[in-house]
């Protein structure tokens, strides 16, 4: 039996000094929620996605997924364009005959500079367009976790931030962020994550917009 999770088993899918220099960006700065053990949880989705749903692109999304927080400093509006570009360059110097579409993946990772922005439509009802949806409710399936996760999710958004931006202005952001999810119609853009895990994040997010009061 194949005991390795799905991101350890993707390490063999990238060059060692690739999946090293990646290692690292995660851990720079220090990080409680956006390190590599997100990207883990995220592949996961990504996997349940693979079986049933599938991608059109894997190998895109795939690095997406990888390189979509490689970047990542609290309170900055770039980390999203930066991590794409850090994706395109070490993709073009590691893995040049791989067939690549740079551009997708690049595409793909900036996408998540505008969660919660997105409706299901603002996408085409084709395999590119799924791709899109199912890749960005796999980054957003931790709203529709288990309570204590999402809790621990929470938190260590909070702790991210603190030190970067002030407490009073981080709850009154975090806060109006949440409320807007929740006031969506539709938090996830896929059905496939929609049937799954609309009802939990609901339950989630109106716990913590009350908390936060």
């Amino acid at each position: 039996m194949n005991a390795e999770t799905p991101i350890e088993s993707l390490a063999a899918f990238v060059r060692p000094e690739q999946w090293a220099a990646l290692r690292a960006a995660y851990a720079t700065p220090p990080r409680t929620y956006h390190n590599f053990e997100h990207v883990g949880e995220v592949m996961r989705h990504c996997e349940t996605v693979a079986a049933g749903p599938d991608w059109s692109q894997p190998m895109e999304v795939r690095l997406a997924v990888l390189y979509h927080d490689a970047i990542y400093e609290a309170g900055r509006k770039d980390n999203e364009t930066r991590s794409a570009e850090l994706a395109a360059s070490e993709i073009s110097r590691w893995m040049p005959d791989a067939g690549v579409d740079v551009a997708r993946v690049v595409e793909l990772i900036e996408l998540t500079a505008r969660h919660g922005q997105f409706s299901p439509d603002d996408f085409p009802r084709d395999a590119r367009g799924d791709d899109a949806r199912h890749f960005l409710d796999c980054d957003m399936a931790i709203l529709g976790a288990p309570p204590a996760i999402f809790d621990t999710y929470d938190r260590g958004i909070a702790a991210e931030y603190r030190g970067h931006v002030p407490g009073w202005l981080f709850k009154l952001n975090r806060r109006r962020f949440l409320k807007a999810l929740l006031a969506k119609p539709r938090i996830y853009l896929s059905e496939f994550f929609h049937e799954r895990l609309d009802a939990q994040a609901r339950h989630n997010l109106r716990r913590a917009v009350s908390e936060k009061r």
